[in-house]
């Protein structure tokens, strides 16, 4: 049996500033108020679990979770919220609804825009100019740009061999869109006559995807030459 853990999550936030200040006055207080939904699933819809939290300044006051079956507070005023809720019928029958109509009804759509959603990487080698004027160049940085989902593999080869102990990685950092970025940075400066590839992996491509790289060799200044989706070097 596997955990889709939070396969489908449906985020809400409310943001509660204070009344707007007089003209040439200062805000004087900042108030956040979150709410957020999340949706767990287990082999598609045979067990399905609702989590909501409320969080007030950062704080996570009051939780309801679906497998508990009531509120639960956090804090001194999250305990008294909870308890006046659970002490409601109608507002913990609705919160038992929700189960089915937030997460269960929704699924239909998550896979789709979810766990079935692929968006294949832009790739681009640039050169990285070293710190110090006039000197060699610190190395090449291959950009991998807007892809879904986050798990990829980027690998740097000079000619046939791959060069693992001088690449540096960011994080993959999320563009707040459903794609996200990663810099790839290979800390070799680029010797003339030899290629150099930045191989992609991601589940989006049939095959990894190859930006190649190289400086001609004569005896003019070093002209970057980069070549497309091909699979062999240059």
């Amino acid at each position: 049996m596997g955990r889709g853990a939070a396969a489908g999550a449906v985020l809400g936030a409310l943001v509660v500033l204070g009344a707007t200040p007089a003209a040439g006055a200062e805000l004087s207080e900042v108030i956040q108020l979150m709410a957020k939904f999340e949706c767990y699933f287990i082999n598609g819809t045979e067990k399905v679990r609702l989590v909501q939290r409320y969080i007030y300044n950062r704080e996570q006051d009051v939780m309801y979770d679906s497998d508990v079956g009531h509120y639960v507070g956090y804090t001194a005023l999250g305990e008294k919220v909870a308890q006046y809720w659970n002490s409601n019928p109608i507002i913990t029958e609705r919160k038992r609804a929700a189960v089915d109509l937030l997460c269960r009804h929704n699924y239909q759509f998550f896979p789709r825009f979810v766990m079935e959603r692929r968006v294949p990487p832009s790739v681009s080698i640039s050169l990285l100019p070293s710190s110090s004027q006039g000197g060699s160049a610190r190395g090449l940085l291959c950009s991998v740009m807007d892809f879904y989902p986050a798990h990829i593999q980027v690998r740097w080869f000079e000619g046939q061999q791959e060069l693992s102990g001088q690449v540096v990685a960011t994080d993959v950092v999320p563009n707040g869109d459903w794609s996200h970025q990663l810099l790839v940075l290979l800390e070799r400066p680029p010797r003339r006559g030899l290629s150099y590839t930045c191989q992609v992996e991601h589940v989006s491509l049939e095959q990894p995807l190859r930006r190649h790289w190289g400086l001609l060799r004569d005896n003019n200044p070093a002209v970057p030459m980069s070549l497309g989706d091909t699979g062999g070097t240059w």
